[in-house]
């Protein structure tokens, strides 16, 4: 085909013919002028929405910016491939979440954008005995993180987290720890930055107190001597 945009036909045509390929999946792409990310990007767009998720575009959802965060952050720290985080956090393209890394590294904010559904509700408070039967419910349900938004009226983040807290920590993992100064170990990269210019600002002003008082000191001296003469 050669060329940049293909119809909806003309991507379910080239899934079912990459399913009976002969050739390696390089050789596949490059005969029809795709990269292998997009490819794949297709194979799981299909499997997971059916023939009407190769008419979605990068533009077609709603993220919150928290959302957004997350998912930088969760690429940044190495966890996972780029294709291994839009399936996490059930994005549209790795070309949108390629955006989204360039915006913050290059320290621009990471603004909500339009999505088509309504899951992206505003986190609220919850009991642990709340968070438990979210957390169970979403692992039965082949963790729809969206689909236990919506149900439980939490947030999407919320839900992702406390998933992920249940599965390294179990029930301990989703109790309410705020007041707790937390490990080194337990922080994200984005609380690891903030403790670290919270310390470089205390120890900056520490070393300007420092200064102050020995230029006190020095002060006092250049007196008592000038006195003495």
């Amino acid at each position: 085909m050669g060329k940049s945009a293909f119809s909806v036909q003309e991507k379910y045509e080239l899934i079912l013919a990459f399913n009976e390929r002969q050739t390696s999946i390089q050789d596949f792409c490059s005969q029809y002028n795709i990269t292998d990310e997009t490819m794949k990007e297709w194979i799981y767009l299909y499997q997971k929405y059916g023939i009407d998720g190769l008419n979605k575009s990068g533009k077609w959802k709603r993220y919150s910016k928290e959302v957004k965060t997350a998912a930088v952050l969760d690429y940044l720290s190495g966890n996972d491939s780029l294709m291994g985080i839009v399936h996490k956090y059930e994005l549209s393209s790795t070309s949108v979440l390629r955006q989204w890394i360039n915006n913050y590294n290059n320290h621009r904010d990471l603004i909500e954008t339009q999505r088509e559904s309504n899951s992206m509700i505003k986190g609220r408070s919850t009991t642990l005995e709340e968070r438990l039967e979210i957390v169970k419910y979403c692992l039965k349900n082949g963790k729809n993180y969206h689909q236990a938004s919506e149900l439980f009226t939490v947030s999407y983040q919320q839900v992702y987290q406390w998933v992920k807290k249940f599965e390294k920590e179990g029930e301990d993992g989703l109790k309410d720890k705020r007041g707790r100064t937390k490990a080194e170990s337990e922080l994200t990269p984005e609380e690891k930055f903030r403790r670290e210019m919270k310390r470089l600002e205390q120890e900056n002003e520490r070393l300007r107190a420092e200064n102050a008082f020995l230029k006190k000191l020095e002060e006092i001296e250049r007196r008592r001597l000038k006195k003495r003469h």
